[in-house]
């Protein structure tokens, strides 16, 4: 496996189990609709969150959501929406992204609650 996906694999591992630790209940890891994928889906009380991991190692210039941009952002839309409708939801839906920093020590952890919001176009 190339580096850069065993990185996003380990992110999304640390994000797993630090949403577990905050008492979200895992729904779904790396859920695909076509050619989208969300990352991880969990609920949080009477909210489902749409979260979308970013992993970077430290020396990395810039941070790891910046990266998560308009086309990713309609991507994900577009798979939440998919999501709820083949599972009948009737939750708020939230989307988050969490962005983790590799380091020598201990990873940074950054959880960006309501990261964006879909909008209609």
């Amino acid at each position: 496996m190339a580096e850069h996906n065993e990185l996003g694999k380990t992110g999304e591992e640390i994000a797993v189990n630090f949403l577990i630790s905050k008492g979200y209940e895992i729904l779904e890891k790396n859920w695909r609709f076509g050619h989208h994928e969300i990352d991880i889906i969990a609920r949080d009380k009477d909210t489902l969150v749409v979260v979308e991991v970013k992993t970077l190692k430290s020396q990395s210039i810039r941070e790891p959501e910046a990266s998560v941009g308009k086309y990713k952002q309609k991507s994900l839309i577009q798979a939440a929406n998919a999501y709820i409708k083949f599972n009948n939801i009737l939750l708020e839906t939230r989307f988050d992204i969490i962005s983790i920093l590799i380091t020598s020590k201990e990873p940074v952890i950054n959880h960006i609650y309501d990261a964006f919001y879909p909008t209609i176009r």
